[in-house]
């Protein structure tokens, strides 16, 4: 058997040790504090982003590209992923969550472009990320290099899937939205591993975000302001 999935059945046993009783009370429901929508990168773990070593406390969506949109033959919908906790579990917080750098937009990017061939999985991924994408290629402040682009980018598609949240009728009232973005590659100011918040209920300006929500004053920043 392969190695590397021996040292997981290992690292699967510390775990369970360490975990058998954190499921009481919790075994046949569940209520979570949050629902995250996070890129399916591995290098972004979702629930340690947050200090959380607690089974029912973040109900945990990743795809590539942290996309809350789903195509159906009607058209585009929130994805059940997300709106299942939102409508069974009584959750009433949802986080975006993109990344620095993140290979899903660089692959939009690259798509809308110059073209790039991707295999027919993943073009129906980019397919439902391009439209949204789209208007902030267009938008993108001259002279900036690849990595700034991308990166900008990143924050107009966290905005974008806000924004299909916020526009939605299947989302109830109640549920409040933020957007955030992951730093690994010390894009922001701060320590490898901070979120960084960037919109909150469809609020993207730093300042009004700063003046509404002062607890949270330091940890909100982006790039593109303009």
């Amino acid at each position: 058997m392969d190695e590397r999935f021996l040292r997981m059945l290992d690292r699967n046993a510390d775990h369970a040790e360490a975990f058998d009783g954190r499921f009481d009370g919790l075994q046949h429901e569940q209520h979570p504090d949050a629902v995250t929508v996070c890129c399916s990168d591995s290098r972004v773990l979702q629930d340690h982003i947050w200090g959380n070593d607690q089974p029912g406390r973040v109900f945990t969506c990743s795809n590539i590209g942290n996309r809350v949109v789903q195509q159906t033959a009607e058209g585009e919908v929130v994805s059940g992923d997300v709106l299942y906790p939102l409508t069974h579990t009584g959750t009433e917080t949802v986080v975006v969550v993109g990344h620095t750098g993140c290979g899903a937009v660089t692959a939009t990017y690259d798509w809308l472009t110059d073209g790039l061939s991707e295999p027919a999985g993943i073009e129906h991924c980019l397919e439902l990320l391009a439209p949204h994408l789209q208007g902030g290629l267009e938008a993108l402040p001259a002279g900036l290099d690849r990595a700034a682009a991308i990166n900008r980018l990143v924050e107009y598609n966290v905005d974008r899937q806000i924004e299909f949240l916020r526009e939605s009728d299947e989302l109830p009232d109640r549920i409040q939205l933020f957007g955030v973005v992951y730093d690994f590659q010390d894009v922001y100011d701060g320590k490898r591993g901070e979120v960084h918040v960037i919109n909150v209920d469809g609020e993207t300006e730093p300042a009004t975000l700063r003046e509404n929500h002062p607890e949270a004053a330091e940890r909100i920043d982006r790039l593109w302001t303009d």
